[in-house]
């Protein structure tokens, strides 16, 4: 196989790009527009469906068996919910926003008329000169407020500024890339696989190479709330695989630097001819792999199975430790979820 260490220079650039680019779930017109610009550079059709996800038809023979691709470009995040008496703001989560992980976390808040705002995501009463309750305090969404940093004292100053109930809070990714080749950024769940399609898709490309079968990517933006994979299936597949973050923990066989295939999560097990098929490509084209069953996870292949498809479903991804908060992956895990995918859906 060729050498993929630029494939993967491209997917670490392009996943720090596509990070810095705020999308909780339900605010995703930006990110959406920048990976649909991203595979038509690379030559291949791109569409947004009405839904707001972007559909690419990356080639391929036999157009009756078809494979789907999905990665989702949303994230976690938080909404307004409420202006308090003193101009703060109460959230409610987008997805699994924990705020236990997010506390002093930079935000911005996306007003619907006036601009972008910025603040802190903050205990209430958060002075521990002050506060004596502070170390026993249980962060909740009702215990924790944004802070704007702006001179706003009262609800109606926040309101003069235009800040409004449903309003988008968007948190600080915070990417960063290390000399030894880790990358740590909140969401890489699932901005890495993104980049990592798109570096399958240069790959195709640059190597000029016709799929076996149909291949598809979707790029979906309501995952993070359990309806993003369920629509836009494109007439002829018979199989879709999600392509997500690959969990890392105690329990768990995975590691940062591997590719994961799970074999189960908490919706069932997925299709054993495709989990088979996954561990024999990996095998066979080195890919450094784990099998694994995640205790608590759910995904895109499954939203769009309950939708009524009739399809093969399967899940992978490059490990990920400290899912759903400040994430860590390395890039021999993208490359060994690339060189994966090159050998089963090549």
């Amino acid at each position: 196989m060729t050498n993929l260490a630029r494939y993967t220079d491209y997917i670490m650039n392009e996943t720090q790009t596509l990070l810095n680019i705020d999308s909780p779930t339900g605010y995703t017109d930006e990110a959406a527009a920048w990976v649909k610009a991203a595979f038509e550079s690379l030559g291949f059709e791109a569409r947004l469906t009405t839904k707001g996800g972007v559909l690419v038809d990356l080639g391929g023979e036999d157009r009756e068996d078809g494979l789907l691709l999905e990665a989702h470009a949303d994230t976690l995040g938080g909404m307004v919910a409420e202006i308090k008496s003193n101009g703060r703001l109460k959230l409610t989560n987008l997805g699994g926003m924990n705020p236990n992980n997010a506390e002093t976390e930079n935000v911005r808040v996306v007003t619907k008329f006036n601009g972008v705002y910025e603040g802190t995501f903050q205990l209430c009463n958060a002075s521990i000169h002050v506060n004596g309750e502070y170390n026993d305090k249980k962060r909740t969404w009702d215990t924790c407020e944004v802070v704007l940093d702006e001179d706003v004292r009262s609800k109606v100053d926040a309101q003069k500024l235009g800040v409004a109930v449903g309003d988008f809070v968007c948190f600080e990714p915070n990417v960063r890339v290390t000399k030894s080749g880790y990358i740590k950024s909140r969401f890489l769940d699932d901005k890495l696989s993104v980049g990592i399609l798109l570096g399958l898709a240069k790959y195709i490309r640059e190597e000029n190479v016709t799929p076996r079968r149909a291949l598809y990517a979707h790029i979906t933006v309501y995952e993070e709330v359990g309806h993003g994979g369920s629509g836009s299936v494109p007439a002829g597949c018979t199989e879709a695989i999600s392509v997500d973050m690959g969990c890392v923990g105690d329990g768990l066989q995975c590691t940062e630097r591997q590719v994961s295939i799970c074999a189960k999560d908490s919706g069932g097990p997925y299709s054993y001819p495709v989990v088979k098929g996954l561990i024999e490509a990996a095998k066979k084209s080195g890919a450094d792999y784990a099998t694994d069953v995640y205790p608590h996870y759910g995904s895109d292949v499954e939203a769009t199975l309950r939708s009524g498809n009739d399809l093969r479903h399967g899940l992978i991804g490059a490990g990920v430790y400290a899912s759903h908060g400040y994430e860590r992956s390395h890039r021999d895990g993208v490359e060994n979820t690339l060189r994966l995918l090159i050998a089963y859906a090549l």
